[in-house]
């Protein structure tokens, strides 16, 4: 990037569409599509697929991994710590 050439840094819309959620931020993100937005002035929208509303972490539907299950069901197949080999 040359030295006096900066991105626009304007307001811009982001959009959920999965989650029907969508902000208002500032950002160097570019679009053709425009939205018009609650104060009645039209802004640029980028769409995106996943934002804090429906990522499984932030809405508290995150699935929790059983690692002791995982660990008791390696150990009934593969014995429970049998050692073996080449000592």
């Amino acid at each position: 990037m040359a030295k006096d050439e900066r991105p626009g840094y304007r307001p811009v819309v982001f959009r959920d569409r999965a989650a029907g959620y969508a902000f208002l931020t500032r950002s160097t993100a570019s679009s053709d599509r425009t939205i018009e937005w609650d104060d009645g002035e039209t802004y640029p929208v980028v769409d995106v697929e996943i934002s804090s509303e429906s990522h499984p972490f932030y809405t508290g539907k995150a699935r929790t991994v059983d690692s002791e299950g995982r660990i008791a069901r390696f150990e009934r197949r593969y014995g429970e710590g049998e050692t073996g080999g080449n000592s």
